[in-house]
């Protein structure tokens, strides 16, 4: 399917809304930049991954008091990682972020690499992590795309209620709208994912607050309901997530003492699920086992 025509006079409102209500975050100020560099954002941009903003910016600012280098956080245990990490939840983000401070200082010598295909190939990092960091950290010129952007895009330019299923295109069609100055393709990628997070939100849009109301395809043909393929989650209440997390919590609340595993949560409801969840973190490398009794891994 070709992609639609990328409408960029009409587009040019959203660069003037965010310079004039921008959220202040700690990632966007220049002291942060000048603090911490790239490794900031890096670290900023795995935290807010499937995480509320509130809840990352206390443990965005400890985690680079703790480590505010990459070489600095390389030479930590896995279990100070994923006792740093707390309750961000989904804690492999702990680990694929500790392996990739470990890369950039063996690779890199302590350099958050620049260029997209080097981040790519660091792990945890994805499309749009790799994207931010040079974008964001750097400067440079590429299409930064993640899930409020997308419903942006779905909307103002597709005239859809919901994003679809996540694809190179999302890619694509970002970059046919961005300005070609590398200042003003910064500002407009930051632009679309504060619209989306802040306005053009999944369940209530504020339509009469967003600066693209006047060109906005989906709003033009009256909001309808063109059907929704996000992937739904299931409930975390009573969820092997929950299980996981029980667990978890108990664990470092121990460290570094191990827990008998005959005392690992022996009041849950779900025996199986228990230890369906003690065996998956054991497997992810968030737990350590001697037999006996289970622990954070050292």
């Amino acid at each position: 399917m070709p992609l639609p025509p990328a409408p960029l006079e009409s587009m040019s409102p959203l660069t003037s809304w965010y310079r004039s209500t921008a959220r202040d975050l700690p990632w966007r100020r220049p002291e942060f930049h000048d603090e911490y560099g790239a490794w900031g954002v890096l670290v900023s941009e795995f935290m807010l991954q499937q995480t509320p903003v509130t809840r990352v910016i206390p443990r965005l600012e400890a985690w680079l008091d703790r480590w505010p280098t990459p070489a600095a956080m390389a030479t930590a245990s896995t279990a100070d990682v994923v006792q740093q990490w707390a309750n961000l939840g989904y804690p492999r983000r702990a680990l694929w972020l500790h392996r990739a401070a470990v890369e950039i200082t063996d690779r890199h010598g302590g350099i958050v690499p620049r260029e997209v295909d080097q981040l790519l190939a660091l792990s945890g990092i994805g499309d749009y992590t790799a994207r931010a960091v040079a974008v964001f950290a750097y400067g440079d010129r590429h299409p930064v795309v993640d899930t409020n952007t997308r419903r942006v895009l779905a909307r103002a330019v597709e005239g859809r209620a919901q994003p679809g299923t996540p694809s190179r295109r999302d890619l694509e069609l970002m970059a046919s709208l961005l300005p070609e100055d590398v200042t003003a393709a910064a500002v407009f990628n930051a632009a679309a994912m504060e619209l989306g997070a802040t306005v053009c939100t999944a369940r209530a849009p504020r339509c009469e607050l967003c600066p693209l109301a006047d060109s906005c395809a989906w709003l033009a043909a009256g909001r309808p309901d063109t059907g929704d393929e996000r992937r739904r989650q299931a409930a975390y209440e009573g969820s092997d997530r929950q299980a996981r997390g029980a667990v978890l919590r108990l664990l470092r609340a121990m460290d570094p003492e191990a827990v008998p595993l005959e005392a690992v949560l022996p009041e849950w409801p779900d025996t199986g699920q228990r230890d369906r969840a003690i065996d998956s973190l054991i497997a992810d490398g968030l737990a350590e086992a001697d037999g006996s009794a289970l622990f954070l891994p050292r």
